[in-house]
């Protein structure tokens, strides 16, 4: 009995790889063919502007991932937007961010947007995995 389990687990774990590596090659962020130019241009303004605390991928890059610099993967576009522009406008008041928002157009400000709130979030449980834990 444990073996059939063991063995059907093996097959569903072996699709999920093999579904999870054709999405990477059909939809990675990395092949820019499979970008819209919104996503290209947030992507490549991330890069310029944002990486620097934030990462590319949206998980901040420095100050130690401390909670002063706010990890942004997944967020909500509109969410994202109206923080830029609050940014913008002076109505939120911060050292760095309102410079730097300054500095983005409202098209910038959206398409960055749009470029942080696609990417997704893996949620790792570890009362998934089949193997014991490490002791």
């Amino acid at each position: 009995m444990i073996k059939i389990i063991l063995m059907i687990s093996l097959f569903f774990f072996t699709l999920s790889v093999a579904d999870e590596q054709k999405s990477k090659t059909e939809t990675g962020a990395t092949v820019g063919a499979n970008l819209s130019a919104e996503l290209k241009n947030g992507k490549l303004k991330a890069q310029t502007i944002c990486s620097a605390c934030h990462g590319l991928d949206g998980q901040a890059a420095s100050g130690g991932n401390s909670v002063i610099i706010p990890n942004i993967t997944a967020q909500h576009k509109d969410y994202l937007i109206a923080r830029l522009k609050a940014y913008k406008s002076d109505k939120i008041q911060h050292p760095q961010m309102t410079v730097i928002a300054k500095m983005l157009s409202e098209q910038d400000i959206e398409n960055v947007s749009e470029w942080y709130s696609r990417i997704k979030v893996r949620i790792f449980d570890p009362n998934l995995v089949l193997a014991k834990p490490s002791q």
